[in-house]
């Protein structure tokens, strides 16, 4: 099948793109190089995709020409492409603009071809809000720019599916750790501290929070299944992570016994918005999709390092 994986310079996107080409499939994967974060380190991921044989296009979805960029026939679209994160330097317009008009352009170009893909779109548990416990029916009840804006862009797809217009579903991601993880993400940045011997920020409160810390290629493993299954996924959202529950202060614990340190805190303010919880309730998955994650933190959290150490040291 042809596919497109958009945001495929980035840390999930582009282990799914390797993984999709690892299937036999044709993959094109698109991205703009947002400088969220450093983009020599997208474009490191970039060069190991294309390496892996997928054809490689620098586009924005919000304003090129998508016409002169995608190919003429599609069979699937993974929509990862975001702004991501909580950060105190983005804008409510960098989250509008990138999760929710980014998304309609691509329902839009898509709207237009007489064969039309599946759609699986990319959310986050933190559509459910401050406490991401939630089963796929109940109510969300987001609280950060990053949370609403996600849920729009999600409904904006599903609104599509359920219109007829082509067959679509949304994938919700809990706490994705592994090897590529961005810089400003927990472990990358426990690692970086660790072996740069420098003190790690911790958030006032966050080292209580509990989260469905879940391994990358546990979350491919359930990304991946869709294809296949796109009758009964229709419409349909599922959350996709590990039942597990560790604690911020069990993960520092982990990359302290692994790298046989102790890592030096240093106190920061509280974020707004931050989840005081996530544990992913698959069962809708399981039953559906066979869903099953088996990576636990520290054999995880193994690679990552190792990884780490490869790149950077």
């Amino acid at each position: 099948m042809n596919i497109l994986v958009t945001g495929a310079a980035g840390f999930i996107g582009s282990h799914t793109v390797e993984r999709l080409l690892g299937l036999g499939h044709t993959v094109y994967g698109l991205d703009n190089f947002s400088p969220y974060y450093d983009i020599d380190l997208k474009k490191m991921n970039v060069s190991a995709i294309k390496k892996a044989g997928a054809h490689f296009i620098e586009a924005d979805l919000r304003t090129d020409d998508l016409s002169k960029y995608l190919p003429s026939t599609l069979d699937f679209v993974f929509h990862f492409a975001a702004h991501p994160g909580i950060s105190a330097s983005s804008t409510f317009k960098d989250y509008v603009s990138n999760n929710i008009l980014a998304t309609q352009r691509l329902l839009d170009y898509i709207e237009t071809k007489s064969r039309r893909p599946f759609f699986a779109n990319i959310a986050t548990s933190s559509i459910y809000g401050l406490e991401a416990t939630l089963t796929e029916n109940e109510v969300p009840l987001p609280a950060s720019w990053y949370g609403v804006t996600k849920l729009a862009a999600e409904q904006l797809v599903l609104a599509y599916a359920r219109r007829g217009f082509f067959k679509g579903c949304s994938l919700r991601l809990y706490s994705v750790y592994g090897p590529r993880e961005r810089p400003d993400k927990l472990y990358t940045r426990l690692i970086a501290c660790v072996l740069q011997n420098k003190p790690f920020t911790l958030f006032n409160g966050s080292e209580k929070h509990l989260r469905s810390f879940t391994y990358v290629q546990d979350i491919i493993d359930g990304i991946v299944s869709v294809i296949g299954n796109e009758e009964v996924c229709n419409t349909q959202i599922f959350n996709l992570g590990t039942e597990e529950e560790n604690t911020t202060a069990t993960g520092i614990e982990t990359v302290e016994k692994l790298l046989n340190t102790t890592i030096d805190i240093l106190p920061h303010p509280a974020r707004p918005g931050d989840q005081s919880r996530t544990k992913a309730n698959i069962d809708k998955a399981r039953r559906v999709l066979n869903y099953n994650p088996t990576t636990g933190l520290e054999e995880g959290l193994k690679a990552q390092i190792e990884w780490y150490k490869g790149r950077f040291l």
